[in-house]
């Protein structure tokens, strides 16, 4: 089982995000090493692996945070190698990014965080429906209430929320997962699960999780990837991962 098993059988047209024989290393250190990956319009996908596997590095080169040594990006249907700094932020605004740790500014209130994204991109930026966008905003995640609040106020699992209303204030077709449960006790963190369970029926976006929450991929992903010696290694449903008999991909639903 050392290569990719293709379950997916949706039409390439559907393809919101294809990745292609990436590589990446620091040094000598090799992390991805021609890892390869199709989401779906619609779909929930997991990617789990090991501490340090390059679970985060793989988002971060999908934003074009990190430059990959090789290989090809394409999202919505760009070439992200080909974009200029200018065109990739405007891709950006399509794309919504819950941050590992939540990675609220410190000085700014609930409000400011969220007018953020919509400075950024003035095209969507409107001074008279801001407040609007703001307000729906945190509806969305049931946090109305905390719109003057700053965030040393929060509790972990309000930050949480404050962090995904800030990815969806643009209502992105696509939306990163960057271990979204890590540091939450487990009744926050089914709580979290279920409000991206919401988000994806309400938005329709497509969802791409990097987590090695397994109660998380549970309830959420409808397919998983295993990224293995920088490598997708096997993919399937949760329950056909958990059930297989290969122990390397046993061991993550132990």
């Amino acid at each position: 089982m050392g290569s990719t098993k293709e379950k997916n059988t949706q039409n390439d047209t559907n393809v919101v995000l294809e990745i292609e024989d990436l590589q990446l290393g620091f040094g000598e250190k090799k992390v991805l090493k021609g890892f390869n990956l199709k989401l779906f319009k619609g779909e929930k996908l997991a990617v789990m692996g090991r501490s340090g596997s390059g679970k985060s590095v793989l988002i971060k080169c999908v934003v074009g945070l990190i430059e990959p040594d090789n290989g090809r990006i394409e999202v919505l249907g760009k070439d992200i190698s080909g974009l200029d700094q200018n065109m990739m932020d405007d891709l950006r605004a399509d794309i919504g990014f819950l941050f590992q740790g939540s990675a609220l500014y410190d000085s700014m209130t609930v409000r400011e965080n969220l007018e953020f994204p919509l400075r950024r991109h003035t095209e969507k930026f409107n001074p008279d429906k801001t407040d609007k966008m703001v307000q729906e905003a945190l509806e969305h995640v049931d946090l109305e209430k905390a719109i003057d609040l700053m965030p040393a106020e929060l509790s972990g699992g309000m930050a949480r929320r404050v962090a995904l209303a800030r990815a969806l204030i643009l209502e992105p077709k696509i939306i990163f997962y960057d271990e979204p449960t890590t540091g939450l006790d487990p009744i926050t963190a089914k709580e979290i699960v279920n409000l991206m369970n919401e988000v994806q029926k309400k938005f329709k976006a497509s969802s791409l999780i990097i987590t090695h929450d397994v109660d998380c991929v549970r309830r959420f992903a409808d397919r998983i990837i295993l990224l293995l010696d920088g490598q997708n290694y096997v993919e399937g449903t949760f329950e056909e991962l958990s059930s297989s008999e290969d122990p390397k991909a046993n061991m993550f639903f132990k």
